[in-house]
């Protein structure tokens, strides 16, 4: 897909120009957790691919945390386009998303990526990222419902008000960490969110990403740029024979100057290889 590079200036500078405070802040986790294991192999892959950051594997079954660095992990950062997993289940708990075959059509109006620039079905717009399609959902979902719906999920630390109702997600201070991801996904996928059975089918169904012979991945990648910082998110899950795994992984580059669509392969590219390094998949 190619990218409009007048309008990749616009975003960037719109992202970039944020009104928020100089500084990060840790989200507060609502638990403590004990059952954490570091795993030195995901720094590895991790310094191998000329970035920093953690990955995070969670197993299911075993009830225990792997990675690289725990720290980072319960860093907040803005969720980026890995919202669009809570924005999809709040758009069709609330109706705006009628269903699966929900199609947002396209205006007109150039776009940031040429793919963007026709009449997209709801898995379609998931899959390729359509912000604007997004921006649609969360304006007709509203503030006030949107802020009920992110209690009610217990998404991160989220701050929606008129203002920032179509951006909330990609600037600002609206945080959520790693661990809180992974929190919100074993939430979802073991039917502890309070939405119905069919809207938790429909999200599981536009999340797969692969389906292999051994494994079938699910997720939502995210990207933001702060400051002229890219910070890159990768969460999901991974289901095999016997177990799930779910993952977050949130990366930075080591070098401002940087190759976005290669840095944007990294976060699934590193996070494979750490599901390889503990044989979850060959």
């Amino acid at each position: 897909m190619s990218l409009k590079f007048s309008h990749i200036t616009l975003l960037l500078l719109c992202i970039s120009s944020c009104k928020e405070q100089n500084k990060d802040h840790t989200v507060e986790q609502p638990n403590s957790i004990e059952n954490k294991i570091e795993n030195t192999k995901f720094q590895f892959i991790i310094d191998s691919s000329d970035v920093k950051g953690s990955v995070v594997i969670y197993d299911l079954k075993k009830d225990i945390f792997y990675s690289n660095d725990f720290d980072w992990a319960n860093q907040g950062r803005l969720p980026a386009s890995t919202f669009k997993i809570a924005n999809s289940i709040i758009g069709l708990e609330t109706g705006v998303i009628k269903s699966d075959s929900t199609i947002f059509k396209w205006n007109g109006e150039d776009r940031w990526l040429d793919i963007w620039e026709q009449n997209l079905a709801l898995k379609d717009a998931f899959q390729y990222s359509c912000v604007p399609c997004y921006q649609e959902v969360a304006s007709k979902i509203n503030p006030e419902r949107m802020n009920t719906y992110v209690e009610k999920l217990h998404y991160g630390d989220l701050h929606i008000d008129s203002l920032n109702i179509r951006n909330f997600w990609l600037e600002g201070t609206s945080r959520i960490n790693q661990m809180q991801q992974i929190a919100f996904l074993k939430r979802f996928y073991g039917n502890k969110l309070p939405i119905s059975k069919r809207t938790k089918d429909i999200v599981q169904k536009i999340m797969i990403i692969d389906t292999e012979k051994n494994y079938t991945l699910s997720g939502k990648t995210g990207l933001t740029i702060r400051r002229e910082k890219f910070n890159g998110w990768f969460v999901g899950y991974i289901e095999v024979a016997d177990n799930t795994y779910l993952f977050a992984t949130n990366l930075e580059p080591l070098s401002s100057d940087i190759n976005m669509n290669e840095f944007s392969k990294k976060r699934k590219s590193i996070t494979l290889l750490a599901l390889r390094k503990m044989d979850i998949i060959k």
